[in-house]
């Protein structure tokens, strides 16, 4: 742990590496927008200027100089004329000439400026003019003609004077007009800058991102795709940010892991090949067991029985009561170890000699079994009865065997009425739920495992018949086909039931039903272990 601890302090982590990022960004876009603020302020200050200044200051000078011409050539109507009639432009230029000079002084044309100098000066010269007009219109005084000589003279300075104010406005929005343009060409720059900008930070982001992050995970994922795809002893190495080493450490522990669990999966599956070879042996002398049991064993065997029948028959009577319940006892138990010979053989052989599987009605599989317990279902009066049973796909001659098992041992533990034993099926989902219900002794639910043990019994053999293996026997058949049996824990006193399950075909059945065999299969008991109690 130390180890990858001193590895993975010599890499920035992705915080470390997003926090420089994001400063470098954040410098870059924070120079940029500076610029951009000062570039829109020098233009908006030029702007100002030139709009709202040096325009209107212009019109106003330009109706200034109106206002004064206006005046001049009154009075020099007037002196000329003697009319008084045209003095009226000379009263409207004072207005005027008042008007515009405040509007003037408004405009930033102060005492101490350009703009207030000229204004001064004009204002002085018109002063001068004003006055000796004013007393060349004088009432009582009569027009003269020299005077009007006299005052174009002086109204030459005044002219003057508007012309230089009028020079030096011009120039004031000639530069302007020039730090406008300066403004908006700065401004054009540092848009120009900003876009550049934009580009390197674009940049910068890109190749810091591929160079610290993109570029490790596809190295570790491609090794990662390596080791899963060729060779996963390769050993996993990542570089980069802090958290990709630890990551890849980490897959590098778990490819140690899994190599491990697959060294330890090759040494189960060579131990399960070596223990199937076993169990093929096993069955093998199994088989050759089932083979020397099923006629070695059974020839001396029916020798046994044959000739303790003989001498029951013919020394019957000839010994005493007691050697007579000798011979009953032998002859007994050789038909007894015949009977669990052939049960032990046909449960041995379920699932093994298989046939194949088709589609089959239940319904006239049932009706088989019944045909072979008539004799029995006559001698006991029982009422057999069915629903409506479905098709599965099975072998028929097993699944027969099952509903036999079933219905005889409903009938052979009964009580003191008379047997009724009803099957039925319901579906649900993709199986089907048979049930079979009898009016027998019953069975106590602590018994509803026990009763599906081959050769277990409940009763003493002597109360009831069998070897106890019809149940087992059902068990295995039910299982070999994918479904399970129970019994019906829920069944009301006095009543047996059993649930078994089928897979439901997964097709509409369209083959051919396979015909039922009639008879009882050879191999398969139809005797039962339901020994229940009352």
């Amino acid at each position: 742990m130390n180890e990858m601890d001193t590895g993975t302090d010599r890499h920035w982590s992705v915080r470390r590496w997003a926090a420089t990022l994001g400063w470098v960004v954040a410098a870059l876009l924070i120079a940029a927008v500076a610029g951009g603020a000062i570039a829109l302020d020098n233009l908006g200050d030029a702007r100002g200027k030139l709009v709202d200044r040096t325009d209107p200051q212009l019109i106003q000078a330009s109706t200034l100089t109106t206002a004064l011409l206006n005046q001049e050539t009154g009075v020099r109507g007037y002196l000329l004329t003697g009319q008084r009639d045209f003095l009226a432009p000379y009263e409207q230029g004072k207005q005027q000439q008042t008007q515009a000079a405040a509007e003037l002084r408004d405009l930033g044309a102060e005492p101490g400026t350009q703009e207030g100098t000229d204004l001064d000066d004009v204002l002085a010269k018109a002063g001068e003019w004003q006055r000796l007009a004013d007393v060349w219109t004088s009432p009582g005084r009569l027009p003269d003609v020299r005077d009007a000589d006299q005052g174009k003279a002086q109204f030459d300075a005044v002219r003057a004077a508007l012309g230089t104010q009028r020079t030096d406005l011009a120039q004031a929005r000639a530069d302007a007009r020039s730090s406008l343009n300066g403004a908006s060409l700065f401004l054009t720059v540092m848009l120009a800058i900003i876009g550049g900008l934009v580009m390197i930070l674009f940049v910068i982001l890109y190749v810091g991102f591929r160079r610290a992050i993109a570029r490790p995970i596809f190295a570790l994922a491609a090794e990662v795709r390596a080791v899963s795809e060729h060779d996963i002893h390769r050993r996993v190495h990542a570089t980069g940010p802090r958290e990709l080493v630890e990551l890849g450490a980490d897959i590098e522990a778990m490819r140690q892991r899994i190599v491990e669990e697959v060294s330890q999966l090759h040494r189960a599956h060579t131990l399960l090949d070596t223990r199937t070879q076993e169990l093929q042996r096993s069955n093998s002398d199994l088989e050759q067991f089932a083979y020397v049991a099923s006629h070695d064993l059974q020839e001396p065997l029916r020798k046994v029985a044959s000739f303790c029948q003989l001498l029951q028959r013919r020394y019957q009577g000839q010994l005493d009561e007691r050697g007579d319940q000798y011979i009953q006892f032998a002859v007994d138990g050789a038909k007894r170890m015949q009977a669990l010979i052939n049960d032990l053989l046909s449960f041995s052989r379920v699932g093994r000699r298989s046939g194949e599987h088709v589609v089959v009605d239940t319904g006239d599989l049932f009706d088989t079994a019944i045909g072979n317990l008539e004799p029995v279902i006559e001698e006991t009066g029982a009422r057999v009865t069915h629903g409506e049973l479905p098709q599965v796909r099975g072998e028929a001659t097993l699944l027969t065997a099952v509903f036999q098992n079933l219905v005889n041992n409903a009938i052979k533990f009964r009580g003191e009425a008379i047997p009724e034993v009803h099957v039925d099926a319901r579906r649900e989902g993709d199986e089907w739920i048979f049930s079979v219900t009898d009016n027998g002794i019953g069975i106590d639910p602590e018994y509803s495992e026990r009763i599906f043990v081959i050769f277990q019994r409940l009763h003493a053999k002597s109360a009831y018949p069998g070897t106890g293996i019809g149940l087992a026997m059902s068990r295995k058949i039910i299982e070999y086909h994918g479904g399970r049996i129970w019994l019906d824990a829920e069944a009301e006193e006095g009543h047996t039931r059993f649930f078994f399950i089928l897979p439901a075909p997964p097709a509409p059945p369209e083959a051919v039903l396979v015909p039922v065999p009639g008879g009882t299969p050879s191999d398969i008991p139809s005797d039962s272990n339901e020994n229940e109690e009352a």
